[in-house]
């Protein structure tokens, strides 16, 4: 499988790591670390080092509650991060975004991955992306990221999901996005409590019979807080475990705060399903 982004097409017939890069003063894990853009670029430098395939760099936290920025203040925190990559780098960049400027704004810095978490459905985006030969993630999230957590229902979360999805493909596709240009996200903690979360983990061979790349990004999210009652610096582990399971059940990319860990995670996946892994039963004595 390869996912074309730009004018560079990544391998995906074994899972790749993305690393992220929060340019923000309020993201839930590393809010305020990396505004400086220094600051900002050694640390992309060493996740590349550590195994990172992609960095993914966002200018506005998603996080519940989180204030809203303009398109201005995103453009100035991004932009000169994308530059700086790009100028010590050849893999690709993805700028973590759903707005239509920044969106255009990035992918002229270089940028050649756009990771919406409204799938472009805010005004202008699906226009803009179709207009650039950059490759797009399309997340499912219900709801807005302020609000998402607040009582958040499905009747069926996997249906849902997939339906959802399959919407956002087709429409791209309508707007002559190809699909060797498309990444699919199921949106682990966008709206969604942690019984959705496990059903979408669960179900991962089902989203992709699409035949499209899945992103799956768990990394330090507040699943791991009501799983394990670790707070966020302690829940490494968590994520790890399910970045293996999620490689063995197929995800192409896993979008982590955690790289050189969950590289070595990946591997040792990798190499149990290109051993023949397949999940079974207990053994009957």
């Amino acid at each position: 499988m390869q996912l074309r982004c730009g004018s560079r097409t990544v391998d995906l017939s074994q899972p790749v790591v993305m690393g992220i890069l929060n340019v923000t003063p309020d993201s839930f894990s590393d809010g305020g670390r990396f505004i400086d853009v220094s600051k900002a670029l050694e640390h992309a430098l060493r996740m590349i080092e550590q195994g990172a395939a992609m960095i993914d760099v966002g200018g506005e936290s998603t996080r519940p509650g989180a204030n809203d920025v303009s398109e201005e203040e995103e453009i100035r925190r991004v932009v000169p991060v994308i530059e700086a990559l790009i100028a010590r780098t050849s893999i690709p960049i993805s700028i973590d975004t759903s707005k239509a400027a920044v969106m255009s704004a990035a992918v002229a810095a270089g940028a050649s991955l756009i990771n919406d978490v409204r799938a472009l459905q805010a005004p202008g985006a699906l226009e803009a992306a179709a207009k650039t030969d950059a490759a797009v993630c399309l997340m499912h999230m219900q709801g807005q990221p302020r609000t998402m957590q607040h009582e958040p229902r499905y009747d069926d979360v996997v249906g849902e999901v997939t339906a959802f999805l399959e919407q956002r493909v087709e429409a791209c596709q309508a707007a002559g996005i190809g699909r060797d240009r498309l990444v699919l996200d199921p949106g682990i903690g966008f709206g969604k409590r942690l019984e959705h979360n496990l059903a979408l983990l669960a179900h991962l061979p089902e989203l992709g019979r699409s035949g499209l790349p899945l992103l799956v990004g768990v990394s330090r999210k507040s699943m791991f807080q009501a799983l394990l009652g670790r707070p966020v610096e302690q829940r490494l582990a968590g994520g790890l475990a399910v970045a293996t399971a999620a490689v063995l059940a197929g995800a192409g990319i896993l979008r982590v705060h955690d790289v050189a860990e969950t590289v070595d995670a990946v591997k040792v996946a990798q190499a149990l399903r290109a051993a023949g892994y397949i999940a079974r039963g207990p053994i009957e004595n």
